[in-house]
């Protein structure tokens, strides 16, 4: 098997990661996670880890069925202490999978249609997302790059802030918000565009800028500096060790070779 989308997304979300300072990075779901695990091995070292537990690690803890011996704890964070020593304190880089995100960076995993008391399909509700939406770096990363994510407008339910105007209320502080990346099968992108807007960075191989935006409700910034890197044999290696029972090959539909050119071929 040859290089796959979902590994070319784990190297783009250990980008994202880099840093030089000594944070906590959190990635949920697999290609987060992993994208995390691949920064920290290599050009990141000072990234902290958490088991997802109780335990800050020395090393990245692989996915799925292992020995408990196989994390490494070099200190107690339970969720109290991680939100006091890292959330509120920006000393930490999170990615979330939301299911819609609008124009301006707000998210939501809680509702979609209807009213506020009878929505069409409830979901998750916001759970953690408006606390862990301030004072901290957020990334997030979608595995299915539509206009049913990328919503034209607003989202249907606010559950994490972005840089709306409208949502802004005169006096407050909206300093804390620290929107990042966007990674998804298509591209990546960030929020370097005027106003914070949108812009499409990288194109994954073989998609076009028309492409996303024609899978894209609202109007993207072009700032596209060229494809987004394939992950290195020694990045390979790192990801293979932290996904052992090749949990990554199930996250993106059929499994999609990093160039989607060539998947079009074979079809």
């Amino acid at each position: 098997m040859g290089i796959t989308l979902a590994e070319l997304c784990i190297a783009a979300v250990a980008e994202t990661f880099r840093t030089d300072r000594e944070i906590i990075g959190t990635g949920i779901g697999p290609v987060p996670r992993l994208g995390v695990g691949l920064a920290k091995m290599t050009h990141s070292p000072g990234l902290m880890m958490t088991d997802g537990e109780a335990y800050l690690v020395e090393q990245p803890v692989p996915l799925g069925p292992r020995a408990y011996d196989d994390r490494k704890p070099a200190g107690h964070l339970p969720f109290s202490r991680f939100f006091d020593s890292a959330v509120w304190t920006g000393r930490r880089h999170a990615m979330v999978t939301p299911t819609q995100v609008d124009r301006f960076g707000q998210t939501n995993l809680s509702a979609l249609g209807g009213t506020h008391e009878q929505p069409k399909v409830q979901m998750l509700g916001a759970r953690g997302f408006p606390g862990n939406g301030i004072y901290h770096a957020n990334s997030m990363f979608i595995p299915g790059h539509s206009t049913r994510v990328f919503v034209e407008g607003e989202v249907d339910r606010v559950s994490s802030p972005g840089y709306n105007p409208a949502r802004r209320i005169e006096g407050g502080n909206y300093s804390g918000i620290d929107l990042r990346k966007i990674i998804t099968n298509l591209c990546v992108m960030d929020f370097g565009g005027a106003d914070n807007a949108i812009r499409v960075v990288t194109l994954h191989p073989g998609v076009s800028f028309d492409e996303v935006q024609e899978n894209t409700g609202f109007e993207l910034s072009d700032a596209v500096e060229g494809e987004t890197p394939t992950p290195s044999e020694e990045q390979l290696g790192i990801i293979e060790q932290l996904d052992p029972h090749g949990i990554r090959h199930k996250v993106l539909k059929d499994n999609p070779p990093a160039n989607q050119e060539t998947q079009e071929a074979s079809a």
